[in-house]
């Protein structure tokens, strides 16, 4: 199975621990975050991994190299400048029927082989996996009558429940056609238009572990929570756990 692994961000939000690393290398239980994708990919049957790269890729490449110590074949993709989420799928042009597509700093539980199977099963050409993320706002909050100006409802600090996308899908193929050749593209612009073509779009709803590392909160969180989470143990050594 082909799994494509979206690591060419500069991760602006995590300066300056970004200054001199990029951010899928920065530990995470004294080991990178993508080796533990990695490891966790290889698991799942996905033995053939592109790495889209473009900031600092250099030193990507040299860390992870062919993918030998995984038991993969590890390929790269360099982008000529920053392609969005979505663009640097088109200059990868051996893609499979189905493939997933990912953020390269994700921590999360997930098993990314039945999201794969979903997705296929699912019929539509897009799915994308969904967390149900808690979000609190730290002011009290107005409920306004836009006619009159006065004020109708008001909540102290309160918490609202949303659906996430955890920055994990699986495309089919049929995709690319979308995509536009040379510029960003990014998954907003194609949800949206697959939406407005009435297209359906499949979800693949996780209610384990999840988090994005690309925030500073969640880095943090995950390097004080990945030694007491039993899921996470085995991935932290070095070489294939297969």
């Amino acid at each position: 199975m082909r799994a494509i692994i979206l690591a060419g961000g500069k991760g602006t939000r995590l300066r300056p621990y970004t200054t001199t690393l990029p951010k899928p290398l920065l530990p995470v239980g004294e080991q990178p975050i993508l080796h533990i994708v990695l490891r966790q990919l290889a698991n799942a049957g996905f033995n053939d991994i592109t790495m889209a790269v473009w900031h600092m890729a250099e030193l990507i490449m040299s860390f992870f190299g062919t993918g030998e110590r995984y038991g993969i074949n590890l390929s790269y993709s360099i982008e000529p400048f920053p392609l969005g989420t979505v663009g640097p799928l088109k200059l990868i042009h051996d893609l499979p029927e189905y493939f997933l597509v990912m953020n390269g700093d994700i921590l999360t539980d997930l098993s990314y082989r039945d999201l794969y199977d979903s997705h296929i099963q699912s019929g539509a050409d897009l799915t994308i996996a969904a967390f149900q993320r808690r979000v609190p706002i730290d002011f009290g909050v107005l409920q306004i009558n836009p006619g009159s100006a006065q004020v109708t409802g008001f909540s102290e600090k309160p918490t609202h429940s949303l659906h996430v996308s955890m920055g994990i899908y699986v495309f089919s193929r049929a995709l690319l056609a979308r995509i536009p050749d040379g510029r960003p593209y990014g998954l907003d612009n194609l949800v949206l238009d697959m939406l407005s073509r009435g297209e359906p779009i499949h979800t693949y709803p996780h209610s384990g572990y999840w988090l994005d590392l690309g925030r500073p909160d969640d880095f943090d969180r995950a390097n004080n929570e990945i030694h007491e989470i039993p899921a996470f143990q085995e991935l932290l050594c070095t070489g294939p756990s297969r």
